[in-house]
């Protein structure tokens, strides 16, 4: 199992490579959930906020499953929770 920072630069690593964001950024919040049934078996729990032009003209939905769709080798035994704020580059 990666510690959390080895995640997070995975996490990165292939978010950079599927979606090209302009911004990235990607917070470990695990500390919040100790305790947690999820936090029990090691996985963490992160929130990423993502620009990219490949959210243009898409709604939340379809925005998430792109970032889900990038990470889901890491799910469940890497990423147990993840809260996704995805931006097109026109949005703030």
């Amino acid at each position: 199992m990666m510690t959390n920072q080895e995640r997070i630069a995975a996490f990165q690593d292939r978010l950079q490579k599927q979606l090209q964001p302009t911004q990235l950024v990607i917070d470990d919040e695990s500390h919040l959930h100790a305790g947690h049934a999820g936090a029990a078996g090691g996985a963490g729990h992160f929130r990423i906020t993502i620009t990219t032009q490949a959210f243009t003209g898409l709604n939340s939905v379809a925005r998430h499953r792109l970032v889900y769709g990038a990470l889901k080798e890491f799910m469940p035994h890497e990423i147990h929770a993840l809260a996704i704020h995805a931006l097109a580059p026109n949005e703030s």
